[in-house]
This record gives C-alpha cells, sequence and structure tokens, in this order.
C-alpha cells in the first residue's frame, strides 16, 4: 500500500472552522465518545459527526469504536511542521474563554452524566497519555 502524502491544504482548513476548534479543545489529551460532544456544543449528531469526519480526513482526529459507542481523540500529523501547529493551536485553545468554558461543561457532565439524557450508559472519557501520530 503507498503512503497517503499529507495533504496541508485540508489540515488548515479543518483549523479553519470553529465547531471543529470547539471538537479539538474538548479532545485535548482526552478521547471521548461522540455523545458527549453532542451534549456540550449542542448540535445535532450527524453534524457533529460531519465534522468529526472532516478532522479524521486532515489527519488530526483517530476514531475508535466500543460496541455502540465511537470515541474521538487527537492525533499528530505525520507532518513535523503541521505537528506542532496543531499543539500550538491546543495550547491556545486552552487559554481561550469560551474553550474553557465548553470544558468545564465536559468536566459537569462527566460528574454528574444521570442530569444529561444523551450520556446514559455512555462511557467517561479517558485520559490518553500522550499524543500520538497514525501515520508515523
Amino acid at each position: 500500500m503507498a503512503k497517503q502524502t499529507f495533504n496541508v491544504e485540508r489540515f488548515f482548513q479543518a483549523l479553519g472552522d470553529n465547531t471543529r476548534l470547539r471538537l479539538l479543545n474538548l479532545m485535548g489529551d482526552q478521547e471521548i465518545c461522540v455523545c458527549y460532544f453532542v451534549e456540550i456544543l449542542g448540535g445535532p449528531q450527524p453534524r457533529i459527526s460531519r465534522h468529526l469526519a472532516y478532522l479524521r480526513s486532515a489527519g488530526i482526529v483517530a476514531a475508535r469504536r466500543e460496541g455502540k459507542w465511537m470515541h474521538y481523540r487527537v492525533v499528530l500529523p505525520p507532518h513535523i511542521g503541521a505537528a506542532q501547529i496543531l499543539k500550538q493551536t491546543l495550547g491556545w485553545l486552552k487559554e481561550e474563554r469560551a474553550m474553557q468554558s465548553d470544558r468545564a461543561r465536559l468536566t459537569k457532565a462527566c460528574c454528574t452524566p444521570a442530569k444529561y439524557p444523551l450520556l446514559d450508559g455512555a462511557p467517561l472519557p479517558t485520559t490518553i497519555q500522550e499524543l500520538s501520530c497514525e501515520v508515523c
């Protein structure tokens, strides 16, 4: 199988949308079930899934299925410059007030999932030790 080349344009386009930035911010160093994104961002699940698919196609998010649950996490792209930009972007997002608000809502949802019908039975987000590179 030929190694797929990294699409720099797709990478920057992925970072050029507020919803996708919010998704990356929520993932940070965690693997998160899609139902949490739907609950925190308040959008319809198909719209959230489309954005997650875009991030996957850009090479900066990986997905894993566990039963009926889809889990997403940030992965570093194989391009060294893009990996550095992604790390810097994730750090910058942590400083933004609106992004901090999203993360606070995620923490609240994780602590009291019974208050959120969409999260009934959903697995809690898990911390990833270190961002990995899917292709490297």
